[in-house]
C-alpha cells in the first residue's frame, strides 16, 4: 500500500464501535499524523466538537475542523438554500445544535423536515414529520444508512430506518446529505490544495464510503471491522483490509 497525503476516515465500525475503540485504530491514526487526517461520518448524533472530544478521550488529538458530518452538511445546505429557515427535526440534540448554529430555527411550522438518528423516535414524531411534508416542507435525510455498528459487535437500526418510515407515511422521497453524496465534504474538495489522486477514503460500507470514493475519484480501503463482510464488491475498493493497521504496510 502506498502513502497518501490525505486520509478520509469513517468513524463507526472503523475507528470505534459505540464507546469502544476498535483494536489498533487509535494507534494507526497516531502513526499517520504526518498526513492530513479528516473524519467523514453519516452519524448525525453528535456535533463536530463532541466528536473531537470523543476521539481525544480515546487517545487521538484532533480538532472539530477535522470532522465532516451529515449534521453539519445538512445545516450548511439548508442555510445556503434558505437563510433563517425553520426546520422540524427528528433527530438528536447534536443535530439540532448544528442546525441552530447555522441560524436555522427549530419548530413544527417548518420549511424543512430533517430526519436523522433519533433514539427517542415515536409515532407522534412520525406523524408530525409526515404532516409537515404533506403541507409543503422539504424532506431532508441526514443519511440513508439503514444500520450502524454498535458496542459488542451488535448492529443497530440507523437513521435510514427512520427516514424510510417518514417516506412511507408522507409519500415523498428525501434529499440525502450524507455519504455517498459528495456535498458532505464540499468544503474539503473546494480547498485549493485538494487532490483526489493523493487521497484515500477508509470505511466499512460499500454503499456509502466506497461509493463516495468512487464519486470523488479517490482510492479506497474497505475495512472489515464494521458492517461489510467484503462480499459483492461493486465498485471494487482499491484495498480490502481486515484491520486498520494494514494501512501502515507501505510498499
Amino acid at each position: 500500500m502506498r502513502r497518501y497525503s490525505t486520509y478520509l476516515f469513517d468513524l463507526d465500525g472503523v475507528v470505534y464501535r459505540g464507546s469502544e475503540p476498535i483494536s489498533g485504530a487509535i494507534e494507526t491514526l497516531n502513526a499517520l499524523r504526518d498526513a492530513d487526517i479528516v473524519f467523514v461520518t453519516n452519524n448525525s448524533s453528535l456535533t463536530r466538537t463532541e466528536y473531537a472530544r470523543k476521539l481525544r478521550t480515546m487517545g487521538f488529538e484532533c480538532e472539530p475542523s477535522q470532522f465532516y458530518t451529515s449534521a453539519s452538511a445538512t445545516a450548511t445546505w439548508i442555510a445556503n438554500e434558505m437563510p433563517n429557515a425553520t426546520a422540524y427535526v427528528v433527530g438528536s440534540p447534536g443535530l439540532i445544535a448544528e442546525l441552530e448554529q447555522a441560524g436555522i430555527r427549530i419548530g413544527e411550522d417548518s420549511d424543512f423536515v430533517v430526519v436523522g438518528i433519533d433514539r427517542d423516535f415515536t409515532y407522534d414524531k412520525l406523524d408530525a414529520a409526515q404532516s409537515a411534508i404533506r403541507k409543503g416542507a422539504r424532506f431532508i435525510a441526514t443519511n440513508l444508512d439503514s444500520t450502524y455498528p454498535a458496542d459488542g459487535g451488535r448492529i443497530q437500526p440507523g437513521a435510514g430506518s427512520l427516514v424510510a418510515a417518514v417516506a412511507a407515511a408522507s409519500g415523498q422521497s428525501p434529499i440525502g446529505m450524507g455519504k455517498p453524496e459528495t456535498r458532505i465534504v464540499q468544503s474539503l474538495i473546494d480547498r485549493a490544495d485538494w487532490s483526489p489522486h493523493d487521497c484515500l477514503v477508509v470505511g466499512d460500507r460499500m454503499d456509502t464510503d466506497i461509493e463516495l470514493a468512487y464519486r470523488l475519484g479517490c482510492d479506497s480501503a474497505l475495512v472489515l471491522t464494521g458492517v461489510s463482510n467484503g462480499l459483492g464488491l461493486d465498485p471494487h475498493p482499491t484495498y480490502v483490509i481486515d484491520r486498520l493497521q494494514k494501512l501502515l504496510q507501505f510498499d
